[in-house]
């Protein structure tokens, strides 16, 4: 069972692109005390990912801060360095691409699948959350497509 509305995200050591490399950062201290929008994709650079999901967020960035939220973060199942190089390769200056190399963070939420059939492995699934303070507010899972964890959607909940 997933995370619902209304409970606390877990703790869990994840990796942000810092200005010396690698950083370990704790999910606590991300959102402690704000107000942030938080989505995952099944992987950096997939079609999906990179022509829809992220650039959504990158274009609508300034309206959805403009609602309050103090942050921006999306979350993946790869490597810091490739969570870094693409949001690098979308100009996502005002994102912090979250790397949750292990799946851990998504496990932890119950919001991890496994396409290994597909030769992908284990990924998180495609969601949107608005979290306050640590407590999931909106949650948006999207079983296919990308229209319930979109931008536009989120910045309408807003």
């Amino acid at each position: 069972m997933s995370i619902q509305v209304g409970e606390t995200l877990p703790n869990v050591e994840l990796q942000v692109m810092g200005k010396d490399g690698p950083e370990a950062v704790q999910t606590q201290d991300l959102f402690a005390g704000k107000k942030v929008v938080l989505f995952a994709v099944p992987g950096a650079f997939t079609p999906g990912c990179t022509l829809t999901h992220l650039p959504g967020f990158v274009v609508k960035a300034d309206e959805i801060k403009a609602k309050g939220v103090d942050s921006i973060i999306c979350t993946a199942v790869n490597d810091i360095f490739v969570m870094d190089a693409w949001g690098k390769s979308q100009n996502a200056e005002e994102i912090t691409m979250l790397s949750d190399g292990l799946g851990e963070f998504a496990t932890a939420l119950g919001l991890d699948q496994d396409l290994t059939p597909m030769k992908l492995g284990k990924r998180s699934q495609r969601y949107a959350m608005i979290v306050n303070d640590g407590k999931v507010e909106l949650l948006n899972i999207d079983e296919k497509g990308v229209d319930k964890s979109s931008a536009e959607t989120v910045l309408a909940a807003l």
